[in-house]
């Protein structure tokens, strides 16, 4: 049994031991099961065996949805009993101006997986984006184990000398420590990679077919778009950027961040639903000028969440966006919004509704059997199990009844 007295003054001592990097990986572990079978071993993405516990019972994560989505769905969501994350215990609210002096609001945005377990803004939060963890209050909760997904916006890069420190000193306090690698610790993200995150989770609950059964789900929701659209030669691919309409990149001079060819969503574009990424250079939340922009000129906008939620009707209308209106994709109307991801630092098991909305956008008469309303409550009700009313609300948090006639939501 845990000596949470003893922890507490261990976790001073192992702070003082990192700061002076006198305390090595604990990368070599123990993988033999215990005598009474009371551990499982599961190898995380590091490669690290790792013993957790066979009856689990109390579980901090730390990440974005990815974790918490996917023990939702293998119905062991209970066991949460700490967040890493700010965005996944808020409700949103944003409102814009338009240059005609009205303005257009959105309310009651949230992760699909705070809508689901209202109770997860309640319960404690030991870290978030840009703020150490804190082990006092992690040593507190007495985990069985931590889930820590790096590439969520608490702990962006395995290279960065903070996370190091995060994980040597969680694993220093004996807490066992299951590390998950998101797409932007890649170099070449893929859905392989993806999948892999969710069998890992799936093993540390003794839940490996049920996570394989949902992979398999989300894998076969895209896998149609690149049967439909493998074929379609590369002159004919239309140009597709991924924008963010981040304040923050407006506040330091640019107009909009955005995605290049080394990241899940250049992957989503041109490997699954075969278009052109229009930015031809690499890195994530690339902040570009206006008239970067408008020498890419791309035939199809995705927005995407950054800094906020940015519709449509933002770039269209917005006073701070009318040096953008000779887009050839602003003035063919063909712009799109992703759903609505706060702290879209790296995709979720909902990913799948991110590269329909992609094809769609880019090959709409050859998707235009899809009635996006309808195939994303069905994608909500097969992912979460949930009923009608609750795939609507699920359509409804994440700001998607933009593909329904009469937006609720919005206003």
């Amino acid at each position: 049994m845990k000596t949470k007295v003893f922890l507490s003054v261990a976790i001073i001592l192992i702070a003082l031991l990192l700061s002076a990097g006198c305390v090595g990986s604990t990368d070599t572990v123990d993988t033999e099961p215990s005598a009474e079978g009371s551990y499982r071993t599961v190898v995380d993405s590091r490669g690290v065996a790792v013993q957790v516990p066979v009856h689990i019972e109390r579980v901090v994560t730390v990440s974005d949805g990815m974790i918490e989505g996917t023990m939702t769905y293998l119905g062991v969501e209970e066991t949460i009993v700490g967040v890493g994350s700010s965005c996944i215990q808020r409700i949103f609210h944003y409102e814009f101006p338009t240059i005609h002096g009205e303005s257009y609001w959105y309310r009651d945005g949230m992760n699909p997986v705070t809508y689901l377990n209202p109770w997860i803004i309640d319960i404690p939060r030991v870290a978030e984006s840009g703020a150490a963890l804190n082990y006092e209050s992690l040593v507190t909760l007495d985990p069985d184990v931590v889930i820590l997904r790096v590439g969520s916006c608490t702990v962006r890069h395995i290279s960065d000398e903070s996370v190091t420190k995060t994980i040597h000193t969680i694993e220093s306090l004996g807490i066992p420590l299951i590390v998950i690698y998101g797409p932007p610790a890649y170099t070449d993200p893929d859905l392989t990679k993806m999948t892999d995150e969710i069998l890992i989770i799936g093993e540390v609950f003794g839940k490996k077919d049920e996570a394989s059964t949902l992979a398999a789900y989300l894998e076969d929701q895209v896998s149609f778009i690149y049967e439909r659209t493998k074929d379609i030669p590369m002159e004919e691919r239309p140009r597709v950027l991924v924008l963010g309409l981040s304040p923050r990149a407006r506040d330091a001079g640019g107009a909009g961040q955005v995605f290049g060819l080394d990241t899940i969503e250049s992957y989503f574009i041109e490997e699954i639903a075969h278009a052109k990424n229009a930015y031809r250079q690499d890195g994530y939340f690339k902040t570009v000028s206006a008239e970067h922009i408008l020498s890419i000129d791309p035939d199809v906008i995705v927005l995407c969440t950054a800094s906020g939620y940015h519709p449509p009707s933002e770039l269209y209308t917005a006073p701070y966006y009318q040096n953008l209106q000779e887009l050839t994709a602003v003035k063919n109307q063909r712009v799109v919004a992703w759903p609505w991801t706060p702290c879209n630092c790296a995709k979720r098991i909902e990913y799948p509704i991110d590269v329909m909305i992609i094809a769609k956008a880019a090959y709409p008469d050859l998707f235009a059997d899809i009635e996006l309303s309808e195939w994303l409550l069905d994608f909500y009700k097969n992912v979460y199990d949930v009923d009608h009313q609750t795939a609507i609300g699920l359509r409804s948090a994440q700001w998607m009844d933009w593909a329904v006639d009469d937006c609720p939501s919005c206003g």
